[in-house]
Parts: structure tokens; C-alpha cells; sequence
């Protein structure tokens, strides 16, 4: 593992900073910004031997030997960065959600259009089993976003699972945590949580403040046990049947469309962690027939932004290789 200065883990923690921005929106990859900026390799390398032989190290050579044997400091500046534009960035996207949302969502679906054609265009051959692995994967992805949702996205045990899956984003370039969450029905739940640690933080109260670090504790470890499920088996998978990875990956974004279609219907609410009713279960709509005005200029100018961001960190992802 290379050895740094304070200067470089500055340098890391901001690399953290900008992949925390990515995961906060649907359809860019933490991942993604990892492999551009360089340190996707190394991410990769430490979480992968991070185990219990720490403590035995620990034990026996001091603790200082332990964290550097484990490249932990690299881990502490990445995930600082990250943690701190994760928590700076969730108010701003819950009140552009809530004050512009055919504009926010618009944006989402631009990403996530650009994100199939990024992931797809790494498929080197279609053969008749990538074929079908794209088709299921679009199916079963659609079938996620219209079925009823299995349990409240405040409760516990789905926070745990949210977490487990959308850790998959920091495994794999090219699929969004953010997205995950929202395939889930938890972004906007999640997002909330986030923006009361904010809150509880910034105006120092204590109910606010442990309500929302119990809950993203929960989502928290549910995202290191499923980083350690998910790192060797998700690898294999990219090294041996990429192809087929890749196919079910893009398949899962063209379905999840739906999901962020902007024009939507409310067909029931429930309470979120304020008391305020929100919607719950959603159905996409046409612009036409949507009750307000549907903006369908800004829809339009907003997906082309989106598309085009994705498309200049793509051109990124390529200069580095080449470099």
C-alpha cells in the first residue's frame, strides 16, 4: 500500500468528497469516481483484507502497526470525505425534491439514461445468454418499481437491507447506490434520515441528532456486511462472466426507469419522521395528464444536462485509461 503525507490524504479525503456527491444522485457511481480519480484498485484491495486477523495483529504488534498494515488511514480520509458530502448535500437535494421535483427528477433520468448507454456499450459481446440476462434483469427491475412496497422505508430491518444491496455501488463502476435506493422505494426515506443528522447536528439537538444516527447505524452496518458479501462474490462475477454482469446491470437501469419517470400519480401516502405525509406508492403518468403544470421545457432541458454529465465523466474514465 503507498505510503502518504498529510498533503495526499487531504488530496484522498477530497476524492471522498466527490465520490459522497455521486452516491447522493441516482445514476452516478461512487464507484465510477473512484475508478476515474485513480483509487478504485486500492478501495477494492483493502476492503477486501480487512478481517479479524486485525485484532490478532493488533494484539501482538500494537495498534499503530495494525492500522498501517490494514491501509486504514486511506479508508478514514476516503470515508470522511465521503461521510461529509453525503451529509452537506442531503438537504439540498430533499428541498430541491420537494420544491422542484420534475426538474430534480428529469435530471435523475438523464443520468440514468446516459448510465445504460455507458454500462451497455462495456458489453464486448451479446450473445443469446447476455441477451436473456438483460432481459430478465429488465423485467424483474420493472416489476421492483410497480409492486407494492414490502415495508415501511423507515423501518429497521429495511434500512438493514437498503444498505446491504445499494453497497454494491461501491464494488462495481457504473451503478449508483442512489439508484439502488430509489429501485428500493428508500431514497427519499434515506435522504431524510440524513438531513435530520443535519439538522440535528447544526442546531444541536439531542432527540433529533440520536434518532438519526440510530437509524443510519442500522443502514450502516447492513452496508459492511453487504460489502463484505458482495466484494469477492460481485468480482468473481466481473472477472470471469463480465459480460453477463454487465447485461444484468443495464437491464436493472432500464427497468428502474420507471422508478424516476417525473411525471407521477399518488395513489397512497404515509407519515414520514416529521409527522408530514408523503407519498408512498407512486404510478408514472403522462405530462399531459399530470394535475399541474408538467414544465415539460425544463424536463427536457434537465434530462439533456443529466445525460451529458454522465457522458463527460465517461470521457474522463477514458483519458485515465489512456494515461
Amino acid at each position: 500500500m503507498p505510503q502518504r503525507n498529510l498533503l495526499q490524504y487531504l488530496v484522498v479525503t477530497a476524492k471522498g468528497l466527490a465520490m459522497g456527491a455521486a452516491d447522493v444522485v441516482p445514476g452516478v457511481s461512487g464507484g465510477t469516481i473512484a475508478f476515474i480519480s485513480g483509487i478504485y484498485e486500492e478501495l477494492i484491495e483493502t476492503i477486501h483484507k480487512i478481517d479479524l486477523q486485525f485484532f490478532s495483529l493488533w494484539k501482538k504488534e500494537g495498534f499503530k502497526t495494525a492500522w498501517k498494515q490494514y491501509n486504514l488511514s486511506f479508508l478514514l480520509a476516503l470515508f470522511s470525505g465521503v461521510f461529509i458530502s453525503i451529509v452537506s448535500l442531503a438537504k439540498i437535494i430533499t428541498w430541491l425534491l420537494t420544491d422542484y421535483p420534475i426538474m430534480v427528477w428529469s435530471f435523475f433520468f438523464g443520468l440514468v439514461i446516459a448510465s445504460i448507454v455507458y454500462v451497455g456499450k462495456q458489453v464486448t459481446k451479446w450473445q443469446a445468454l447476455t441477451v436473456i440476462a438483460l432481459i430478465v434483469a429488465t423485467a424483474l427491475s420493472y416489476i421492483i418499481t410497480i409492486a407494492d412496497p414490502v415495508g415501511s422505508p423507515d423501518s429497521i430491518w429495511f434500512l438493514f437491507f437498503a444498505g446491504f444491496i445499494a453497497i454494491i455501488a461501491m464494488i462495481l463502476p457504473g451503478i449508483s447506490g442512489a439508484f439502488i435506493l430509489l429501485l428500493l422505494g428508500a431514497y427519499t426515506s434515506v435522504i431524510g434520515i440524513v438531513t435530520q443528522l443535519s439538522e440535528g447536528i447544526t442546531t444541536l439537538d439531542s432527540s433529533l441528532l440520536i434518532g438519526a444516527f440510530s437509524k443510519l447505524s442500522v443502514f450502516g452496518v447492513g452496508a459492511i456486511i453487504g460489502l463484505k458479501v458482495f466484494s469477492r462474490a460481485l468480482n468473481w462475477m466481473f472477472k470471469h462472466h463480465k459480460n453477463i454482469i454487465l447485461a444484468v446491470l443495464t437491464g436493472f437501469m432500464i427497468g428502474a426507469l420507471n422508478k424516476i419517470w417525473p411525471w407521477k400519480e399518488v395513489l397512497q401516502t404515509r407519515l414520514n419522521h416529521k409527522g408530514v405525509e408523503v407519498p408512498f406508492i407512486e404510478q408514472s403518468i403522462l405530462p399531459i395528464d399530470y394535475p399541474q403544470d408538467p414544465q415539460i421545457l425544463y424536463a427536457v432541458l434537465f434530462t439533456v444536462i443529466g445525460f451529458l454529465s454522465i457522458f463527460i465523466l465517461e470521457q474522463l474514465a477514458v483519458k485515465k485509461q489512456k494515461a
